[in-house]
């Protein structure tokens, strides 16, 4: 059994108060045993005002809950999965960016979040996320103590292609930072974690947002642990904190066994299209 830890947040608009809870939350679940801690998207930063925003976002060598994240890991030899956060891209516009970070503090690995969330809700709320923000160029996975985790970030959960690639390219472990509205958490987060986590035999890690943010969004929370046979391992709710699941990586051996999807798996021919 491998022990990881979740930490489900309520980020605000300051990037610097969001980095010193997360250096305790670093701490918290280092002291609970946990091998690897995972944090939700846009841990550093949620500020709709975009303007006010921007004055905060900063590079990579400058951001505090980057500074902070290889901090920790190194000071309390615990590997982190920053989910998120809103760094300066290379083309005038914003990255929502993904690390891997190790027990010694180094960088294993960076994944730009594919699919933005270009929307407008029933509610009335409307988000255009590429207007911000430059989408990534390729999918990402990495060999971590838990096994080759394969990265996405939040929106990327609708879109089943990009988890066949990453079990198809040795992913035993899926990840989902989020941070999901409230109408859309009710109706889809659940079963889509659960779909992605049955098709690809995986296990599934899903660390969120949660509650009222500073700028008047409100998220869903109910981060989520989920083994590969679809069984919810942990959900933490609505609550802001620390969680902690044990997971057994033969499990995923156990699961693919009876149900061989990925050994099944065929490239889709051309689709023929009969009027």
């Amino acid at each position: 059994m491998t022990r990881i830890a979740l930490f489900q947040m309520t980020s605000g608009i300051d990037p610097a108060q969001n980095a010193l809870a997360f250096s305790a939350a670093i701490a918290q679940a280092a002291a609970g045993g946990a091998a690897m801690l995972f944090t939700p998207e846009m841990s550093n930063l949620i500020d709709r005002d975009r303007a006010r925003a921007a004055a905060s976002i900063r590079g990579e060598q400058d951001d505090p809950m980057l500074a902070a994240a290889r901090a920790g890991a190194a000071a309390h030899g615990i590997w982190v999965h920053l989910g998120s956060i809103a760094l300066h891209g290379d083309d005038g516009k914003f990255a929502n960016r993904a690390f891997v970070i190790d027990s010694t503090g180094a960088i294993r690995a960076r994944y730009d979040k594919l699919h933005l969330f270009d929307v407008d809700l029933p509610t009335g709320e409307s988000w255009r996320e590429s207007a911000a923000y430059t989408a990534g160029e390729g999918a990402v996975v990495v060999n971590t103590p838990l096994g080759v985790i394969g990265l996405s970030i939040c929106y990327d959960l609708r879109f089943a292609d990009l988890y066949r690639a990453l079990s198809n390219a040795g992913a035993t472990v899926l990840t989902v930072p989020a941070a999901f509205t409230r109408p859309t958490g009710q109706a889809h987060w659940h079963i889509l974690l659960r779909a992605r986590a049955i098709e690809a035999g995986a296990f599934l890690i899903a660390a969120a947002q949660t509650g009222e943010h500073e700028d008047g969004r409100a998220t869903y929370g109910h981060s989520l642990v989920i083994d590969p046979w679809g069984d919810v391992l942990l959900d933490m709710g609505e609550a802001p904190g620390i969680g902690f699941a044990d997971i057994d990586p033969a499990r995923v051996d156990d699961v693919r066994s009876r149900v061989p999807v990925i050994a099944h798996r065929r490239a889709i021919p051309e689709v023929a299209v009969i009027a």
